[in-house]
């Protein structure tokens, strides 16, 4: 299930007590950034496996400066696409931002 339908299902039971929404994660990243252990390994300067190029990381900078990241690597090389596997980075990424709003919030109402 996504978390748009799962916002839905909130919203459709009338749950209206403060939380976290998707357009609460959405309008807390400012930034995000995209590249592969391989574009990371060339900057380096050092040799690599050409395996390096199926794994994609995505960087998320939340509006404090936080960050987070994601990624996702690919098994077959033959099934790499680098637009998919940076939705799938960003989707482990944004994960990552959940429990880190989750706590905010509930240090906020703890604190009423």
């Amino acid at each position: 299930m996504s978390d748009a339908a799962i916002e839905q299902e909130i919203q459709d039971k009338g749950k209206t007590a403060a939380r976290v929404t998707p357009s609460d994660i959405e309008a807390n990243i400012i930034c995000e950034t995209y590249f592969t252990a391989a574009d990371g390994a060339t900057h380096s300067g050092e040799p690599y496996h050409d395996s390096l190029a199926l794994l994609t990381f995505c960087v998320l900078v939340l509006r404090n400066g936080f960050t987070v990241t994601g990624e996702s690597a690919c098994a077959s090389p033959e099934n790499f696409d680098a637009e998919i596997g940076r939705k799938i980075a960003r989707q482990n990424a944004v994960q990552k931002i959940w429990p880190l709003m989750g706590y905010e919030l509930r240090s906020k109402l703890a604190g009423q």
